[in-house]
């Protein structure tokens, strides 16, 4: 092992008979060396090693192109896409999103030698992208790296991508849209079935949008009061759920549990096997399809004058109330079905406008009388 990273990367050796460094490499099958310099200059190995740095990136550098098999980026790809892409609908409809909206128009003749640190993080900058977005596409590109070492089509080295530094990745440049009570009971009264069946779901239970279409009634224990995420749809296409913590054996309120029997009883798709929320237009056979929510989402919002909401705002709804109503942060994961408790306190929620007054006035209240008591004449 030691052996084949000398010849990788290049050694530093001291020559007795001269009394210089040299580095040694190996290219086409062929020892090479270059002098560095003296004991004077450099009187430990160390310092040698150092003074060669050019050399080693130059010869770093170069390994992908020393290599006869390295691919371009564009047939690399194309492998990655039959061997490693993953299964699960919507990560790969993400992955796919990148490589032809921006990898392969930019990088896919190149070689991968080519997709080297430096001239990648100048061309991020230059994107027009969140900087959450320019660090999937550079997640993208680490992967690709990955894979191509891997399948051996290039020599064991370090993935250049861990060198990308992206500015403001850990920012959110949008916060995410929680609404007020007041604000989802007018978006709500702008619903008609299904979909005011399909807001109450997401917001009642934090459900994804994808696992809300998901649901069959086969999936609602009708005497526990329980619900079971099994799947979830995306893009049409019956999927997996996100993440393993997803997949949970839920609690349903009574009255939301009415709420679900007036529905299977206005339905005409109510056997045990149908989709909760299945479409007429497709006979059944699917539920409604995403982009007929988001746009019903949207007509309803701009009717209740509450302005642009996504289908997910309603999941960080849910956390919102959930705070607001004094859930103990332990349970708040729970609910939310999160394997990290970080994603529950960062990502999603903020306290209600109104929850952050009435706190606000007690602490107020609490230093006024304070105030008032020491300023009262003794």
């Amino acid at each position: 092992m030691k052996k084949r990273v000398r010849q990788q990367f290049g050694s530093v050796v001291f020559d007795k008979r001269i009394k210089t460094w040299n580095f040694l490499w190996w290219e086409s099958g062929k020892r090479r060396s270059k002098a560095i310099g003296t004991l004077r200059h450099f009187p430990t190995k160390a310092s040698a090693w150092r003074a060669a740095k050019a050399l080693r990136q130059m010869l770093e550098n170069n390994a992908v192109r020393l290599s006869s098999n390295a691919p371009t980026l564009v047939t690399l790809i194309e492998k990655y896409r039959a061997e490693k892409m993953p299964r699960r609908v919507d990560t790969r409809r993400t992955y796919e999103v990148w490589l032809r909206n921006h990898i392969i128009p930019k990088w896919g003749d190149c070689a991968l030698s080519d997709v080297q640190a430096r001239p990648v993080e100048l061309w991020l900058e230059s994107l027009m992208l969140a900087p959450k977005s320019k660090a999937h596409i550079r997640g993208v590109l680490s992967i690709l790296w990955d894979f191509a070492v891997w399948r051996g089509d290039i020599p064991m080295q370090r993935n250049p991508m861990e060198l990308v530094t992206i500015r403001g990745v850990t920012k959110r440049t949008r916060q995410p849209r929680s609404l007020t009570l007041d604000e989802f009971q007018r978006f709500l009264s702008h619903l008609e079935e299904p979909f005011t069946t399909v807001a109450l779901l997401c917001c009642c239970l934090g459900l994804r949008i994808s696992e809300c279409l998901g649901l069959k009634w086969c999936d609602v224990d009708w005497l526990d009061g329980k619900l079971r995420v099994e799947r979830g749809i995306v893009c049409q296409q019956v999927d997996d759920v996100k993440t393993t913590e997803s997949r949970k054996l839920m609690v349903i309120d009574r009255e939301l549990l009415e709420t679900l029997k007036t529905w299977k009883q206005a339905t005409q798709f109510a056997a045990p096997d149908d989709w909760m929320f299945a479409s007429p237009v497709q006979l059944g056979r699917l539920p409604w399809s995403y982009d007929l929510v988001w746009r019903m989402y949207q007509r309803a919002a701009g009717e209740a004058g509450i302005g642009r909401i996504g289908t997910h705002s309603l999941r960080h709804t849910y956390r919102t109330w959930l705070d607001s109503v004094g859930t103990p942060l332990g349970v708040q994961q729970k609910l939310m079905r999160h394997a990290d408790i970080r994603t529950t306190m960062n990502v999603y929620g903020d306290a209600a406008t109104a929850d952050m007054q009435e706190a606000h006035g007690k602490i107020v209240a609490l230093a006024l009388n304070g105030l008032q008591t020491d300023c009262k004449p003794s």
